[in-house]
Formats: structure tokens, sequence, C-alpha cells
């Protein structure tokens, strides 16, 4: 069976057709042209704003005149991770999807149920014949995952709506009233590559894999390891007892992704080769002592390799790999006022060789997450001066802000009652460490009453991206109820 035949078919009939189209973040331009062209097919009234993002409108069905409108809001942009041995263009190929029994999976990339099946929901919500709501609007933004941008440049006016419902959360049965707010800085290391001597050296790549990775906010207090942690971790170890030379180093690829894979390529002079597969050796013991009953698929392999052209400065490359080491990675403190949520966290997302017009450069970037707001530049600033050690330049973000819990919203009253009438328990009332673009919303329509809920999710922002298809199910028989009532 493909998704198109499964249970509600009303949604996964249109999640479908949202895989099929590419939907890159900041390169939205297709997705964009299928939901004005979804609107005009179902005689929606739709508006387009100067960042991308959409909004479509339908008016109460009769007896919901005099209810506050409600406006639904999902993200249109994906995570666009593979896995390496993947062959796959994402600015042109449709998502290949498979069945694994209760859910949904992509063949070797990210899903993009993410926010997918968000998009989807609210479509199923507002073309369908038999539900009764309130005035609706349907929210489609541009570029979350790299920047909130289009939750940033929303316009003031373009929303009428009181009452707003998030469809970007990934747990089953759990309402979030909250969620962290979030800040990137980047690192740039300038150097000139030296020639390399190559007398009585060998050259090694090293790699690191196997890992889960993972969203840097949801999944960072899970154990899981971090590849370019791992990776810089060990080459301390041989830059300690060797006269290693650092000639490419390259891991992670998104800044809210935890990596999953990195890589170098060294030379060592040619008497230490069986030292370091030694060194390795116990080395891959520790990390397995460490992470593995979380990472059962932990890798790390040390080959010959081609002897490198050039090779990083030696100074440059000690600093290097002393700033990566002392630069914090995972969660810092955990609230005190939510138990079980994390408070404050930082990831290092990835570590890439680059070239711009001052010329060689190692890039670094990192994101910091955290509830209370001078936490958060508290961590900021604590990576800063990990990589201005090595860097010459370090910069940050504008940032976006957090998402204040309300326990006393009244639509959150109503978002648990629809829970508890039709699945005889009480949904979970939580905040999450992941960003939402609520917060920005705040900003601009501080009268909003928000909640956020979604299907069940696993391994979003990697290439182990999963959907729960009983899950989506109950979500999509709770949004109806919510809006019914």
């Amino acid at each position: 069976m493909n998704i198109q035949g499964l249970q509600p078919k009303e949604v996964f009939s249109i999640f479908h057709e949202i895989t099929q189209v590419p939907r890159p973040s900041k390169r939205e331009g297709k997705i964009i042209e299928w939901l004005k062209a979804f609107a005009v097919k179902h005689n929606l009234e739709h508006t387009v704003d100067g960042a991308g993002n959409i909004v479509m409108r339908k008016p109460a069905t009769p007896g919901y005149e005099t209810k506050p409108g409600v406006i639904l809001q999902a993200h249109m942009d994906m995570v666009c991770e593979k896995n390496n041995d993947t062959i796959h263009d994402f600015d042109n190929d449709p998502i290949k999807t498979y069945i694994d029994g209760d859910f949904i999976k992509a063949q070797g990339t990210t899903l993009g149920a993410d926010n997918g099946i968000g998009m989807a929901l609210m479509l199923a919500a507002i073309t369908s014949d038999t539900l009764k709501h309130p005035a609706l609007e349907c929210l489609f933004t541009v570029d979350e995952e790299t920047g909130l941008t289009g939750a940033f440049r929303l316009q003031d006016g373009c929303l009428q709506g009181k009452q707003l419902i998030n469809l970007d959360s990934e747990d089953d049965g759990q309402v979030f009233i909250g969620c962290a707010g979030g800040i990137d800085t980047l690192a740039k290391m300038h150097y000139q590559p030296l020639a390399l001597s190559p007398n009585s050296l060998i050259a090694l790549q090293i790699k690191v894999g196997g890992l889960m990775g993972g969203h840097s906010g949801d999944d960072i207090n899970k154990g899981r390891g971090n590849a370019n942690k791992i990776l810089v971790r060990f080459l301390y170890q041989v830059m300690q007892a060797t006269d290693m030379q650092l000639a490419m180093i390259n891991g992670g690829n998104l800044r809210n992704a935890i990596a999953r894979e990195a890589e170098a390529v060294i030379t060592i002079p040619m008497a230490y080769k069986e030292d370091i597969r030694i060194m390795l050796n116990h080395y891959i013991a520790t990390i397995e002592q460490e992470i593995g009953d979380v990472e059962k698929d932990f890798a790390m392999s040390l080959e010959t390799t081609d002897m490198p052209a050039t090779i990083i400065p030696a100074d440059k490359a000690k600093v290097l790999i002393q700033a990566l080491y002392a630069c914090p990675h995972g969660m810092t403190a955990m609230s005190k006022t939510m138990p079980g949520l994390v408070e404050t966290s930082t990831n290092l997302a990835s570590v890439k060789m680059r070239e711009d017009d001052k010329g060689a450069y190692i890039e670094i970037n990192t994101s910091q997450r955290s509830s209370i707001e001078s936490k958060k530049h508290d961590i900021k600033q604590m990576v800063e001066c990990a990589l201005a050690l090595a860097c010459d330049e370090v910069t940050h973000g504008d940032g976006y802000p957090g998402w204040a819990p309300n326990p006393q919203s009244p639509l959150l009253e109503v978002t648990k009652k629809a829970y508890a009438d039709l699945f005889a328990a009480e949904p979970k009332v939580l905040a999450i460490h992941a960003g939402l673009e609520c917060g920005l919303f705040l900003e601009k329509y501080p009268y909003l009453d928000m909640v956020s809920i979604g299907p069940q999710m696993f391994g979003v922002h990697s290439p182990q991206e999963r959907l729960s298809i009983a899950s989506t199910g109950k979500c999509w028989e709770w949004l109806k109820r919510i809006l019914e009532a």
C-alpha cells in the first residue's frame, strides 16, 4: 500500500502530494506555487506576503459565525538531510516514501513530516465539507528551519483570528504551551594552506558515523553522540601523542541537527601508524562504553588515503582542535519550573572547510537554546569564548524569543477537553525545548491564545525520521473536535 491509501485518506492523500514537491528552507518557490494552486482549485481566498508566507481563509460554518476565529499554522519548508550513500537532489526530486508497520519513512532522506503533516492536517480541515468550525485561517510560513524568516517577516494585520493552533509538535497526546528561545553562533578561522612535504609520512582518513543525530532541541537530552565532538576528542589525543598534521576536517550539516557523521584527513610519521590503530581501538571501546546503550550503530574507522597536497598550519590546527574540544555541546541545565524540560542547551552543529575572498577558512556552526533569556545569552557567550580561541570571526544571529506558558489559556482548556472526550485520557501539558514560531507571533499579535499539537514523529531532522500512521489519525480527530468545540 502507498500512503495515498492510508486512513484518514483526506489527510494522507494531501501529505503524499506535499512529499512530491521540493521545499528546502529558503528555496520554497515550488511549494508556494503548489499551495497557491491548491487554494485556487478549492476556491479558497488566499494572500501571499512579501516573505512568501501564505494565508488561506474560509468563512465560519452556519451557527459558528459569532465564535472567535481560529488560525491553523505550520511551516512549509523541511530539513534536507540524507545519508552519504543516498543520491537525492532536494531541489528537484520528490521524497521517496514507504510504509513500515505503523510508520511512514523515506528512503535515505528526511521525510519532511516536519512540518508537511501539519500542512496536510490544515488543508484537510479547510477543504472539509462536513467539519463544523469558526472562521478559519491557515497560515503557512517559510524558512522556519533555518531562521524563522517567515515568522519574523509576517506582516502586521494579515491575521484576523484570536486563537492559534500550531501544528508543529511531534508527540502523541501532548499539548505544548511554551517553547525555548534560540540564537545561532557562527565562527570562522581563516588560514593560509601550506604545501606538504610527505617524506616519511603516512596519510590517514578518520571517519565517525552510524550515529542517530536528530533534532538539536527535542533530542539534545537523550544521550546521543555528536560526531564532531567524538572526532575532535580523538584528534586531540593523536595530536598529543604524535607530530600530527591536519589536512581536512568536515562534520555535520545543519545548525538544528545533531551531527551524525564527521571525518578528517591527517598525516603522521610512518613510525606511529600501528600506535594510532591501537589508540583508536581503545578509543572506540571508550566511546561505546559511554554511549553504546543509546548509539548501538556507532562506528569509527581509520584507513590510509592519498597524501594531501596541503595542510592547515600546525599552530592553526592546534588551536582549532583545542577550541572545538573546549566548545560546549549538549544540555547544560534543566528547568526548575517544569519538571523534565530542558532549560538550556547548545549544539556544535557543523565544521566545514570553505573559501571566500580572504582565502581558506574553517566554518563552525552552532545553535543555543534556553527558556530563560539571560541563560540563552550566557551559553551563547560561553560558545563565543571557546571558539574565539581559534577563530578570527565570531558572529551571532538575531535570535528569536521564547513563548512563555499560559496555564490559564481558554484554548488550552478546549484542547484538553476535546482530547479527554475522544480518548478518555488527559493529554500532557508541556513546554518544549525546541523553537516554535509562536513566540514571534506574540510579538506582532500579543492577544493571541495559542497551543501546539501534532502527531507522533521520531528522528526528525535526520534520515531516520518517521511518522506514526495511527497517531496521525488520532491527531486529525482531535483537531476536528477542537474546531467543532
